[in-house]
C-alpha cells in the first residue's frame, strides 16, 4: 500500500483513511447506524477499510444528495471516523453495512482529498484531524442533562418507533457530549441541521441545541397523534366523508382545478345528445352518467365509470368518410400502380366499388387473401384503401390466444378496456375504415378463450351490424366496415370462419410476373432508396431472369429484391470509389456472378437423351412449379417394391396403386400374368433430402414403371401431371400454371395434363402456352400412347432382346431372339 507525506499540514495526530460520501445521512460519534451502500466507490472504499485499515473508514456527508460524484467542494469540512462492525453482500450488488461512529474528525477539501490511487481502485481517501471536545463540565450542563434525559422518557411514550432499551441507554450516559450524539440520530430533522449539530464542538451548547430539536419532536409528534385521533373520531362519527371531501375541495382550490362534478355530468350529457347512436344505447349511458352524479371524484369507482363513459363519446358511431361516385378508373390506375398482377383481388375490388356507387348502403364485405409470405396480401390490402380513399388500419392476429383482445374485457376486471376492433375504430374516427387482420391462421386457443371463435360475429355481414364488445356491453355497427383478412394456409382458419370469409387465393408469382415486378417496382425503388439516378445502373432482362431463377426461390418478391438491393449496394460504392456521380454501369448475364457471387439454386431441366424408366412430372410447391424426375429400375427378385426420396403419405399410396394397375392390365401389356413376382422394383424420386407429397404423382409413377417393365424410353422432351384411378383414369389436379411455367423453363416441348383441366389454360400466360403443346388425357392409355418411345407393341419391345430382365416379363408372343 503506497504511503502519503502530509507536507508539514497537520500535526502527527492526523490520519489517513478511505473516505465515503453520505447522501441526506449524518454520522455522529458514539452511534451505530446501518446503511445500504451501492455506488462503486463508496463500496470499493469500505472494502478497502476492511481490508488494510483496520476497519476504520472517514465518513463525510454531501451537501447536494443529487450528486452522484461528488467533487472536494461539495463535502462538508467535519465528518466522522467510523468502524464497520458488519457488512452483508446483497443479491442486487448493493452491500448493507453497520457503521459505529467514533470520533469527530475534520479535514481541508482543498487540500486533504488524495487523488484516485490507480493501484487500489476508483475510491478517494483523506486526510485529517481528529477533533476533542471544548467544554467543561459545570452545574449547569448537569442540569441540562437531568433535563433532557427526563424528555427522553416522555420522547419514548410518544414515539413508538424508538425502543424503549434505547431510551434506558440514553437515560444512564452522564456525559454532555455523547448524550448529544445519541440522541441525533432518532430526531426527524433535515440532515443539514444535523450537520449543524455535528460541527459544535461544545459539548453543553451541543446539548442544549439537542434539547430544543428534542422538545420539537416531542411536540409535533403529540399534534400528530392528537389529529390522527381527532380523525380517527370523526370518522367513527360518520364523518370520514365529509372530512376527505373537504380535503379534495382545499387540494383542488389551492392547485388551481374547477372540479365540479355536477357541470362535469352536464357536460358529458351535452356531447351525448350530439352523438348518433340508437336511444337504447344513449339511455344506456346516460344513466351510466346519473350514476357518476352521486360519486365522489376521488373514488375509485368513479374512475371506471368516467372512463367507460369517455370511451364511449369518443367512439365514431355513424362517423363515415364519404366515399361516394367513386371513379372506377382511377382506382384501377392505382391498384395497376401499386401492384403488378393480382388480378382477380382487383376485379373483386373494382366490382364492390363499381355497386357502392349504385346503392346508398352496402354491407361491406370481409375477403380472405390466402397466399405464401411475399405476394404481397397486406400491401393490396393497404392500396385497396387508399383507391377507395379510406382510412387504413393493420391488426396483426398472430399469436393471439385471449378473447378478449377482440372481444374487450368486461368492465369488472381491473384495467379493463375494449378489444382491438373498438380501440382502432377511436384510433382512426371514422365508422368505415378498410381493416386489415393479418395473419389470421396463426391465431390459438387456451384458457383465456378462443379469439378465431370471437371473431365469428365480427367477420359475419348477417350479424356485425350489432357488434357487443364486453367492455362497452353496448351494440355497435361494424357492418360498414370493409374488412380484410390474410393467411398463409386455410388449415390454420376453423371451418365457420371460413364460411364467413371470401377467399381469394394468392398462390405466388410466375417467373415472367416477377422479371415484370423487378423491372417496374423493385429496381426503381431500391436505385432511389439507395441514393442512386436512374441513369446511374441499367439491369438486363436476362439478368433479371438470371437473379429470379439462380439467386432466389419463393412464391413472392421479398428475396428478389433483397438481391436488387444488393446489386444496388455494389453498385454504389463503385460509384464513391471512383468518384463519379454519373457513372453508368451496366448489369448483364454475364457480370451477375461477379456481383452476386456463385448461384444459390438450381431448376429441374429435361434429360439429354430418353431413357428406360425415367419420365418428368410436374409438381407444385408454395415456391412454385418444379420439375420432378421419378426414376424406376428393375432387378432379379421375388417381387419386393421399395419407394425411396421421402416421399409422402399420397405419394406412397400413388405408387402402390400404379403397380396394381399394370399387373391389371398386364395382358394388354404382353406381361406375364406373374411378373411382378420375377423381379423387384425400385421407385426413386431425387433430390432425396426434401419432403415430396401431393395427389398429382399417380401418371407419372405408372409411366416410369411401364417404361422400365417394357423396357421402352420415355420422351424426354415430354412432361406429365395427373393422379390415377386403379381403372387407369386421369383426375385433374391444381396449380397447372406453375406446373406449365416449370415445364417451359425445363425446356419440356410437351405437357399431358387431365381433361379436367383444360379449362385452366386460360389462367396461362400466352407466351407459355405458344412454346408448348398441350394435350388433354382422360386415360393411362392416352398416356402411354404418347408418351413411350412410338406407338406399337410391336415397336415397343423392339430392344428387350438387350435386357433379360425385361425380357423374361413379356409374355411368349412378344418375345423374339436377341439381336446378334
Amino acid at each position: 500500500m503506497p504511503t502519503f507525506s502530509f507536507d508539514g499540514k497537520k500535526s502527527p495526530d492526523s490520519m489517513t483513511l478511505p473516505m465515503m460520501s453520505l447522501r441526506e445521512v449524518v454520522m455522529f460519534p458514539k452511534s451505530i447506524v446501518p446503511l445500504f451502500v451501492g455506488r462503486e466507490a463508496s463500496i470499493k472504499a469500505i472494502e478497502t477499510a476492511v481490508a488494510d485499515y483496520g476497519k476504520q473508514i472517514f465518513l463525510v456527508t454531501q451537501k447536494s444528495p443529487e450528486k452522484e460524484h461528488p467533487e472536494a467542494d461539495d463535502l462538508y469540512r467535519i465528518g466522522t471516523v467510523s468502524k464497520i462492525l458488519q457488512m452483508l453482500r446483497l443479491p442486487d450488488g448493493t452491500i448493507k453495512v453497520l457503521f459505529e461512529g467514533v470520533s469527530r474528525a475534520a479535514w481541508d477539501p482543498e487540500t486533504d482529498m488524495i487523488p484516485y490511487a490507480d493501484e487500489e481502485g476508483d475510491y478517494p481517501k483523506a486526510r485529517f484531524q481528529v477533533l476533542g471536545e471544548s467544554g467543561e463540565e459545570t452545574a449547569e450542563g448537569k442540569a441540562l442533562i437531568r433535563a433532557v434525559q427526563d424528555s427522553l422518557e416522555e420522547f419514548g411514550k410518544v414515539n413508538k418507533k424508538v425502543a424503549p432499551e434505547a431510551i434506558l441507554a440514553m437515560s444512564t450516559i452522564k456525559d454532555a457530549g455523547q448524550l448529544a450524539d445519541q440522541i441525533m440520530p432518532h430526531l426527524k430533522i433535515d440532515f443539514s441541521r444535523k450537520q449543524d449539530i455535528l460541527e459544535e464542538l461544545d459539548p453543553n451548547r451541543r446539548l442544549e441545541r439537542v434539547y430544543e430539536l428534542l422538545l420539537g419532536e416531542i411536540e409535533i409528534v403529540s399534534i400528530e397523534k392528537r389529529v390522527k385521533g381527532r380523525v380517527k373520531d370523526q370518522m367513527e362519527k360518520n364523518q370520514r366523508e365529509y372530512y376527505l371531501n373537504e380535503q379534495v375541495k382545499a387540494i383542488n382550490k389551492e392547485m388551481g382545478r374547477d372540479d365540479d362534478p355536477q357541470a362535469e355530468a352536464q357536460e358529458l350529457e351535452a356531447q351525448l345528445d350530439a352523438k348518433p347512436m340508437s336511444e337504447e344505447n344513449r339511455e344506456r349511458v346516460r344513466k351510466e352518467i346519473k350514476k357518476m352524479r352521486t360519486m365522489q371524484s376521488s373514488s375509485a369507482e368513479y374512475t371506471v365509470v368516467r372512463n367507460y363513459i369517455d370511451w364511449v363519446l369518443d367512439l365514431p358511431w355513424d362517423n363515415i368518410k364519404d366515399d361516394k361516385d367513386v371513379d372506377i378508373k382511377q382506382a384501377r390506375a392505382i391498384l395497376d400502380e401499386d401492384h403488378y398482377g393480382l388480378e382477380k383481388p382487383k376485379e373483386r375490388i373494382l366490382e364492390y366499388l363499381a355497386v357502392q356507387t349504385l346503392v346508398e348502403t352496402m354491407k361491406g364485405p370481409i375477403l380472405c387473401f390466402v397466399g405464401p409470405p411475399g405476394v404481397g396480401k397486406t400491401s393490396i390490402a393497404r392500396s385497396i384503401a387508399r383507391s377507395m380513399d379510406r382510412e387504413f388500419l393493420r391488426l396483426s392476429l398472430g399469436g393471439v390466444r385471449d378473447e378478449a383482445e377482440i372481444r374487450g374485457h368486461r368492465r369488472t376486471y381491473v384495467g379493463a378496456m375494449p378489444g382491438k376492433i373498438i380501440q382502432s375504430l377511436k384510433r382512426v374516427k371514422f365508422n368505415n375504415p378498410v381493416i386489415c387482420l393479418d395473419e389470421v391462421d396463426k391465431m390459438s386457443a387456451d384458457f383465456r378463450g378462443d379469439p378465431s371463435a370471437a371473431l365469428l360475429e365480427v367477420l359475419d355481414p348477417e350479424q356485425n351490424y350489432a357488434f357487443n364488445d364486453h367492455y362497452l356491453d353496448l351494440d355497435y355497427d361494424l357492418s360498414k366496415v370493409f374488412f380484410i383478412t390474410t393467411a398463409n394456409n386455410l388449415e390454420g382458419i376453423p371451418l365457420p370462419l371460413q364460411d364467413r370469409m371470401e377467399i381469394i387465393r394468392l398462390p405466388g408469382y410466375l417467373e415472367t410476373e416477377k422479371v415484370e415486378i423487378a423491372k417496374g417496382f423493385l429496381l426503381p425503388k431500391q436505385i432511389k432508396q439507395h441514393g442512386l439516378k436512374p441513369d446511374n445502373l441499367k439491369v438486363s432482362d436476362n439478368a433479371i431472369l438470371d437473379v429470379v431463377r439462380y439467386y432466389t426461390k419463393e412464391a413472392g418478391v421479398r428475396n428478389l429484391e433483397r438481391e436488387i438491393a444488393s446489386i444496388c449496394r455494389k453498385s454504389a460504392m463503385k460509384i464513391v470509389e471512383d468518384h463519379d456521380r454519373d457513372k453508368s454501369i451496366q448489369i448483364s448475364k454475364q457480370s451477375l456472378q461477379k456481383i452476386l457471387g456463385v448461384t444459390k439454386f438450381t431448376y429441374g431441366e429435361r434429360e439429354e437423351e430418353a431413357q428406360v424408366g425415367v419420365c418428368n412430372g410436374l409438381a407444385w410447391t408454395q415456391l412454385g412449379g418444379e420439375m420432378l424426375l421419378v426414376e424406376v429400375v428393375l432387378m432379379p427378385g421375388k417381387g419386393k417394391v421399395e419407394i425411396t426420396g421421402k416421399l409422402g403419405d399420397v405419394m406412397q399410396e400413388s405408387a402402390r396403386a400404379a403397380v396394381s394397375y399394370i399387373r391389371s392390365r398386364s395382358d394388354l401389356l404382353g406381361l406375364k400374368p406373374d411378373f411382378y413376382k420375377l423381379v423387384d422394383i425400385h421407385i426413386h424420386v431425387p433430390d432425396g433430402a426434401t419432403p415430396k407429397d401431393g395427389p398429382s404423382a399417380g401418371v407419372t409413377l405408372t409411366t416410369a414403371l411401364i417404361s422400365a417393365l417394357l423396357n421402352i424410353p420415355v420422351r424426354n422432351d415430354l412432361a406429365m401431371t395427373g393422379e390415377i384411378t386403379l381403372r387407369g383414369r386421369v383426375l385433374p389436379i391444381g396449380g397447372l400454371r406453375e406446373k406449365l411455367l416449370a415445364a417451359h423453363r425445363g425446356l419440356i416441348k410437351t405437357v399431358l395434363i387431365p381433361a379436367d383441366n383444360e379449362k385452366n389454360l386460360q389462367d396461362v400466360p400466352k407466351d407459355i402456352l405458344k412454346d408448348l403443346e398441350v394435350i388433354p388425357v382422360k386415360t393411362m392409355d392416352q398416356v402411354i400412347d404418347k408418351a413411350l418411345e412410338g406407338n406399337s407393341r410391336n415397336i415397343w419391345v423392339r430392344n428387350h432382346g438387350e435386357a433379360p430382365v425385361a425380357a423374361c416379363l413379356l409374355k411368349e408372343e412378344f418375345q423374339r431372339p436377341a439381336r446378334q
